[in-house]
């Protein structure tokens, strides 16, 4: 047969034009779906989609190629040229074992928790804990040791070292960070802080005269939800529910402290007007946490030693007036020498450190955190109380503060976010990019800012706030 015409081999029906002519050139319509089957296939598949093939759902329209194993776009796969991976199902027994991403370990899920940013939050939380021990330890030893009982002139002192240091580092800079320039642009908000910061340190102090120790101790967190609810709505920042966890865990280990005040029988003070003093306690708190809130704006959109300066210029102003009318007749009992002058110094020292480090810690967490730190402050001072004046130790102590320090962690573990409202904030920086000028017309969603202590913030996905 190989002698017969070409006709007569490729059959009856077959002409040489056809037989001869070329073939057209077909497009695949195969849609990019591939499996995956190995690296070069999610590599190509990649290159689809970049060229603008879409996600496995557009024809390509690319002319096919005929292989020694079937005919098919160069950029699918035909079942036909891999036999042995035809009609394959992928199971957890046949995927390799270095595609399966190994679940953590208990110690990288401790390291993921305890970041060099948390540790460093907390330590920075306890210093000032430490300092605020410092001024309780200064202050007992004044009242009880030597009958000096002058809050006003001891804030005073305060107020006047903060002049001295930043309100003069404002007075000599140049350009819109000068005091005058300051002055002209808010003088009447930085005067009501100022009032509020003299008045929330005299009340709390005040109401010992009045209430017990437990009572001041309990309604002095009063603070923190004071803080939360402000920071929510002037501040816009948004709390996740472990954070309120770390809150209800923090006023558990005070409550502890408390109640181990208790039962040691720790002197609790006459409390021979205990509704005014409450009163006063709970009015001290509230101040602070509008100070505290407004510190932490400062600090954050505009500058820590334009905070400091304001605060010392407009405190030691009205804390001298304050002192001149309520104990110019108790500063002249006191029984001035040495030993009462080193105490102020420290008093002041400790006050002034206080004020000076607070809004670095600020800066670096919130207002909310800062506070719970400082609920750690009272352990400090019975434990030093423990040597110095004789207090009796219970195991309650230690177990509130470690009860405190868990909150602590609970709460800074994850990050809050900070809703930025364009009807508030005409414009905002982008951390990745230029200033985005916000459009004045039309419905704009709010964009959210991150502020974590933790690793979130390029991880989580953004979230859109109503």
């Amino acid at each position: 047969s190989s002698f017969l015409p070409l006709p007569e081999r490729m059959g009856t029906s077959a002409r040489p034009e056809q037989v001869f002519a070329p073939q057209p050139q077909t497009l695949c319509q195969q849609p990019l779906n591939l499996p995956c089957l190995s690296q070069s296939a999610a590599r190509i598949e990649a290159a689809a989609v970049r060229q603008g093939r879409g996600r496995g759902r557009t024809p390509c329209n690319r002319p096919p190629t005929i292989g020694p194993r079937g005919a098919g776009c160069s950029l699918h796969f035909n079942p036909a040229m891999i036999p042995e991976q035809r009609n394959h199902v992928a199971t957890i027994e046949n995927i390799p074992a270095e595609c399966i991403a190994a679940s953590p370990t208990l110690l990288q899920r401790i390291r993921k928790v305890f970041t060099r940013e948390l540790l460093l939050s907390l330590a920075l939380g306890q210093v000032l804990s430490l300092l605020i021990c410092g001024i309780g330890l200064t202050s007992k030893y004044l009242v009880d040791d030597f009958h000096a009982n002058t809050p006003v002139f001891q804030s005073f002192l305060n107020y006047i070292l903060l002049f001295l240091v930043y309100t003069t580092t404002l007075a000599v800079r140049q350009g819109e960070e000068n005091l005058l320039a300051i002055l002209k642009r808010r003088w009447w908000k930085y005067m009501i802080l100022g009032v509020i910061d003299i008045e929330a340190n005299y009340l709390v102090i005040k109401a010992y005269q009045y209430t017990t120790l437990t009572s001041v101790q309990l309604l002095d967190c009063f603070v923190i939800p004071v803080v939360l609810l402000l920071s929510w709505f002037f501040l816009l920042v948004r709390y996740k529910a472990l954070h309120f966890i770390g809150v209800g865990v923090c006023l558990l280990g005070m409550g502890c402290m408390v109640g181990a005040d208790v039962l040691v029988g720790r002197h609790q003070g006459t409390g021979d007007n205990k509704l005014l003093g409450d009163l006063l306690v709970l009015a001290g708190a509230t101040l602070y946490g509008i100070s505290n809130v407004c510190e932490e704006f400062i600090v954050k959109n505009l500058s820590r030693v334009e905070f400091l300066g304001m605060i010392g210029l407009f405190g030691s102003f009205f804390s001298g007036i304050q002192l001149a009318i309520m104990e110019h007749k108790e500063l002249l009992k006191v029984p001035w020498d040495w030993q009462i002058g080193l105490l102020y110094v420290g008093f002041s020292a400790c006050m002034f450190g206080l004020y000076s480090f607070m809004p670095i810690v600020i800066k670096r967490s919130s207002a909310t955190a800062v506070n719970l730190s400082l609920l750690t402050a009272d352990i400090y001072s019975l434990f030093c109380g423990l040597f110095l004046f004789q207090y009796k130790f219970s195991g309650l102590y230690l177990l509130s503060f470690f009860t405190i320090i868990l909150g602590l962690i609970f709460y800074s573990s994850t990050s809050t976010y900070v809703a930025q409202d364009p009807r508030v904030y005409k414009q905002f920086r982008n951390p990745a990019g230029p200033v985005v000028e916000i459009p004045t017309t039309g419905q704009v969603e709010p964009s959210v800012t991150y502020s974590s202590l933790g690793q979130e913030t390029e991880e989580e996905a953004h979230v859109r706030v109503s």
